[in-house]
């Protein structure tokens, strides 16, 4: 895949079959687009290209209420990547982007740079200055110009209509199976190990604290998760993922620090990858260390069981 983050860049590509949107999660609607675009590039001889944003336009349009991305650059990239897209055209959203008009929009941003042959917009996609451009605005302009414009409808699971704020809200109410359901894989984190305060090596499960590597990065509701690790070299491990504040210690700061199962390995320095596969219990004070200890055994011996009945992830 072609990434492009500099419009001068770009090149002529060939039968361009575009389509536009931030793709956060990249999720199960996301995949219906992408398919028909790698659909039609093939039947019109040309290549699939995504044109995303980055940061999120919420950013910049409503700072005091920023989005918290389901997917960090590195990861949309990835997946991206894996599922087949041609090409990836990443836009710095600014202010200035934002104040262009619909109309120009599509004839000097979309026309101009891509001069496609297919354009796919979502069902609900608004482009331009207050969003005042959309699909009807594309048909007239674009349309008659020759360029083919397809919408592609909702994507429902179990009649639920999947959008990144759905699964955002799902994954702050530590519902990550459902989250994951829409998403089509596990919700991923990712970062750096670092030295914490050892308290959990002092009860006898020792674990890694991650420093997540975007700020902007969505962290699920505190409490504890099982979850698949990789780290470093290391593929396939298993483990129970602790978010929050250790309210049984007294401490304020929020963590994010997993105990691998059947390791035992230092990993200080090592990336990280998890992805959660369960949500077991909410984060809670507990009267004593002892009270603490015997939770996490129960905390693991349910851990095991739910890996024992599913495929490895």
């Amino acid at each position: 895949m072609q990434v492009y983050r500099d419009l001068s860049a770009i090149g002529k590509i060939p039968n361009a079959v575009v389509t536009i949107g931030t793709f956060d999660g990249v999720h199960g609607g996301h995949r219906k687009i992408i398919e028909r675009i790698r659909l039609l590039a093939q039947e019109v001889g040309g290549e699939s290209v995504i044109v995303t944003f980055h940061p999120h336009p919420r950013h910049i349009i409503t700072p005091d209420n920023p989005v918290y991305y389901l997917t960090t650059q590195e990861e949309k990239i990835a997946i991206l990547d894996k599922l087949g897209v041609d090409n990836l055209v990443i836009i710095p959203f600014s202010r200035s982007f934002s104040e262009i008009s619909a109309e120009s929009y599509v004839e000097e941003f979309l026309l101009g740079t891509f001069h496609p042959k297919v354009i796919v917009f979502g069902y609900d996609h608004k482009f331009g200055k207050d969003r005042k451009g959309d699909i009807q605005l594309l048909k007239q302009i674009a349309g008659a110009r020759g360029v083919r414009i397809e919408e592609i409808a909702a994507h429902e699971i179990d009649a639920v209509t999947v959008s990144s704020s759905r699964i955002r809200k799902y994954l702050l109410q530590g519902n990550v199976e459902a989250a994951n359901a829409l998403l089509g894989y596990p919700y991923p984190l990712s970062g750096l190990v670092v030295k914490g305060d050892q308290i959990g090596r002092t009860l006898g499960f020792p674990t890694a604290n991650i420093f997540e590597d975007d700020p902007d990065k969505l962290i699920p509701a505190d409490g504890v998760y099982v979850v698949g690790v990789d780290v470093g070299k290391q593929k396939g491990l298993y483990g129970l993922l602790s978010i929050g504040h250790r309210p049984t210690f007294n401490k304020s700061e929020k963590r994010i620090e997993v105990y691998i199962l059947d390791f035992n390995e230092s990993v200080y320095g090592e990336k990280m990858h998890i992805r959660l596969l369960r949500f077991l219990r909410e984060d809670k004070k507990f009267d004593s260390r002892e009270s603490l200890i015997e939770a996490i055994r129960e905390d693991e011996k349910n851990g095991r069981a739910f890996l024992s009945t599913i495929p490895h992830v």
